[in-house]
């Protein structure tokens, strides 16, 4: 290995840079499927009227936690392109540790009266700012450490750490599930779930500060000295636009499976026990398969691991469910959620280092990071709410996969229009075949 392709990062600086997604959708999953919960707590039959009034102001505060997203992108992004990957990601790792704290201890509505659900959307807006800026400053960060030749792999543990958390989230879930009763669970199961994500703070704050600084080392793209935020945009118009309907795609399909916990319990009627298993089958087929589309991007290109899985995702989606609804049993709900889990991270572990590395580094945080907050923003928060209600509204069980079906089909498109980026397809490709904007012949 030549000192280009030393990476300046070691494993450890990798699991530091994607902690912090880690907690985001260890959060955001336990919120999901605690969903009932929470509802009980900050918003009762008393506040809403209705058992599904709960259910959808509780969905509502879900969603609370992502419109300040696109704010903390542009914000922290833009600083991570000045001031630094590392205290970027300190300030959005702070800043959401406090958050999920307070979410655990903010108490009842029977206790503080409305003070309680008010709270609880600061606590969620203040998270979704922290974590708008998270996303970009550490994908960054994972691609300009890596060796050229292993860029797939580095940037696809930031995918991998949302399978992490929801494989770690569901686990909690679970255990939590089988030792507690149905009213310990609902009372304080829930907190003590978020408390143990709470628990992360310090340590990760210890590993960030240990971290060192990629902005200033040498890049794979040329130097662009006078390319600023809006230039960027601009200039990578084309490529964003895709990207941000890439994104979309995942981001409703990511929240759909995050849902299936809720979805088997509250719409078919199963016990909690395979609900819960199902959002950890979602975790650990999810970091593997992320994990091997990043690898397998590096060899055979970033595209046909794409557009590969996400087609075979688009032609399953509505069968997998149609046998999880018609069957109701715990091996129709994991057999289904592990194969969508599957194609989903295959090509989600492709596209964030597919996208990142045609950005020039002076604008790469925070473009990546807008793009994607703002996809999440809109997409990730209504994703579930929007379900629930179609669910309620057609009585039929299937609704979730006719919305996760258009989705995944733009998305799809979307990754068809890509331009190839990786290193080895690059050096492999015939005359006439274009790089990504930006990128030489060879990188």
């Amino acid at each position: 290995m030549t000192a280009s392709e030393t990476p300046i990062i070691k494993r450890h600086h990798v699991a530091a840079a994607v902690l912090g997604n880690a907690l985001e959708f260890y959060d955001f999953t336990t919120y999901s499927f605690f969903s009932i919960a929470i509802g009980h707590a900050f918003f009762p039959k008393v506040l809403a009227g209705t058992d599904f009034g709960s259910l959808m102001l509780s969905l509502g505060t879900f969603f609370a936690g992502f419109l300040l997203r696109p704010v903390g992108g542009i914000v922290l992004g833009h600083y991570a392109d000045r001031a630094g990957r590392r205290p970027a990601m300190l300030v959005s790792f702070t800043m959401m540790g406090l958050a999920i704290l307070a979410l655990a201890l903010i108490p009842s509505y029977s206790v503080i009266g409305v003070a309680a659900p008010a709270l609880a959307v600061l606590a969620r807006l203040t998270q979704g700012f922290a974590l708008g800026g998270e996303v970009g400053p550490s994908t960054a960060y994972l691609v300009e450490g890596a060796p050229a030749n292993r860029r797939g792999l580095y940037a696809s543990w930031q995918s991998a750490s949302q399978s992490v958390s929801a494989m770690v989230g569901g686990t909690v879930g679970l255990l939590l599930a089988l030792n507690l009763s149905p009213e310990a669970l609902d009372t304080y199961g829930w907190r003590v779930a978020f408390t143990l994500g709470a628990l992360t703070l310090p340590f990760g704050l210890y590993i960030r500060r240990q971290l060192p600084e990629s902005l200033h080392t040498p890049d794979h793209l040329p130097e662009q000295e006078h390319q600023g935020f809006a230039a960027g945009f601009a200039t990578h118009g084309r490529v964003i636009v895709l990207a941000l309907f890439i994104f979309i795609g995942g981001t409703v399909a990511t929240y759909v499976l995050n849902y299936m916990t809720t979805f088997a319990q509250n719409t078919l009627h199963m016990a909690a026990a395979p609900s819960y298993g199902a959002t950890m089958i979602n975790g650990v087929f999810g970091v593997a398969a992320s994990l091997a589309g990043g690898i397998l991007s590096d060899i055979y290109g970033r595209r046909v691991m794409m557009v590969g899985s996400r087609t075979l995702f688009l032609l399953l989606a509505y069968p997998v469910f149609m046998l999880i609804v018609n069957e109701r049993s715990t091996a129709a709900l994991l057999i289904g959620t592990a194969t969508l889990s599957i194609l989903l991270n295959i090509s989600s572990g492709a596209f964030y280092v597919a996208f990142i590395e045609v950005l020039p580094k002076k604008v790469r945080g925070g473009i990546f990071g807008t793009v994607y907050a703002v996809a999440i923003s809109i997409f990730g928060g209504s994703t579930q709410a929007v379900i629930a209600w179609l669910i309620h509204v057609t009585g039929n069980p299937m609704a979730p996969s006719w919305y996760l079906v258009v989705a995944i089909a733009a998305s799809l498109v979307a990754m068809i229009l890509m331009t190839e980026s990786a290193p080895a397809r690059l050096a492999k490709a015939p005359f006439d075949e274009e790089p990504a904007p930006g990128l030489p012949p060879t990188a």
